[in-house]
């Protein structure tokens, strides 16, 4: 196996890994977290993210993020944050590429939808989609099902906000999307502690990328200028900042180096409020991190203020633009559609899943469409929505 570069004593150790579900021998040439990395890059749910997208659908332009661009940016993040701190490079960028594998078409409008046609049966969570991803819905490997990645790395997907059971609670007693009940039913992922902090830096990675990158693709899309911006903490004193020193910068320009410059003071931010609480906390391992009953990677009080007034200035602005309202409200009509369609007709599914869906029971039937559904991109959304619309038409 190859050796891990230095790591620090509170990082999630390679060769301590408690291993994979299905054994396997160990690769001559790769650490575990980076196989597990390399089986995400390569499986189908990581190419699909190409067509997903998060706030536009995927036709609207080229140049607005998908779910696989925020995952890369994501990853950058992670991996640089990461190696800052001390802690294992690979494992945070496995769990930044994964960390959207879960989520169906149309974005948050998409999850909505499927969240509601399937409360009958038990909910649709993203989450725990991605669970199911790569547990079970990957089928690539001739001896399991899944992508057969290590503990460590189903940890940090499961419960990279943090504990999912209060103290002192089973997960029958919680409210946890089932696919997560009966996955840790099986293979325990200690989902009562906190995760390592690789996991830790891959969700806050993720707040930092979205948030900027909503910014910039608000700005391209013309949802709101500038100016607008000029009243929203650390966003409009580095645009005021950079427009000082820049006075005669082109509007594309400005809006790069503005976002580039307010990911810098997030990322600083984040490893300077890292540091202070590992050295307060003093971990010798990465078990004293999981026993801790707060996270060690955070951003600063003051930081966390600012961070809640961009996220609302971009709730207001943005995702309840009438444009992106309209948008959301096709989206959630297509995914309805589908779903009803499917689970009365299953026969309209194709030849695999329609054989599973036709003998399946209704509960069962219900969660394979959802199933197929969440795996779709956008334009595959779309497309069959229209085929199968105009065969309706067509027959009647």
């Amino acid at each position: 196996m190859q050796q891990a570069p230095q790591l620090a004593a509170y990082a999630t150790d390679p060769a301590k890994s408690r291993g994979r579900l299905h054994v396997e021998a160990e690769s001559a040439t790769r650490t575990a977290f980076q196989r597990d990395r390399d089986r995400i890059i390569h499986c189908a749910a990581f190419r699909r993210l190409m067509y997903k997208t998060q706030v536009f659908v995927n036709h609207e332009g080229d140049h607005f993020r998908t779910r696989l661009t925020h995952s890369l940016e994501v990853a950058q993040i992670a991996r640089s944050v990461s190696r800052s701190l001390g802690l294992n490079e690979d494992l945070a960028e496995a769990l930044a590429l994964a960390h959207d594998l879960g989520h169906p078409p149309f974005g948050h409008a998409g999850e909505e939808a499927l969240n509601g046609v399937m409360q009958p049966f038990g909910g649709f969570d993203h989450n725990a989609q991605t669970l199911r991803v790569l547990t079970k819905l990957e089928r690539r490997y001739a001896e399991f099902d899944g992508l057969n990645l290590t503990w460590e790395t189903l940890e940090g997907v499961v419960k990279h906000n943090g504990p999912l059971l209060r103290p002192g609670q089973t997960p029958a007693e919680a409210d946890l999307p089932a696919a997560i009940t009966a996955y840790v039913r099986d293979h325990d992922l200690g989902i009562a502690t906190f995760p390592g902090a690789e996991a830790q830096v891959a969700a806050l990675a993720d707040d930092i990328a979205y948030n900027n990158h909503d910014i910039d693709d608000g700005l391209r899309a013309g949802l709101f200028a500038i100016d607008d911006l000029g009243d929203v903490p650390v966003v409009g004193p580095i645009i005021a900042e950079v427009r000082a020193r820049y006075p005669d910068l082109e509007p594309a320009r400005l809006i790069y180096e503005s976002v580039r410059r307010i990911i810098d003071v997030m990322v600083n931010d984040l490893r300077s409020e890292a540091e202070r609480r590992i050295g307060q906390a003093a971990p010798r391992s990465v078990e004293d991190i999981r026993a801790l009953d707060h996270p060690v990677v955070a951003f600063s009080a003051d930081l966390r203020d600012k961070e809640r007034d961009i996220k609302a200035f971009l709730f207001e602005r943005m995702y309840r633009h009438d444009k992106l309202k309209r948008m959301a409200g096709d989206a959630r009509k297509v995914v309805r559609t589908l779903f009803d369609l499917y689970m009365e007709q299953p026969e309209r599914l194709p030849a695999g899943w329609s054989r599973a869906a036709e003998t399946a029971d209704r509960d069962g039937r219900a969660r394979l469409i959802a199933d197929y559904i969440a795996g779709m991109t956008d334009r595959y959304a779309l497309d069959e929505h229209h085929r199968l619309l105009d065969t309706d038409a067509t027959t009647n």
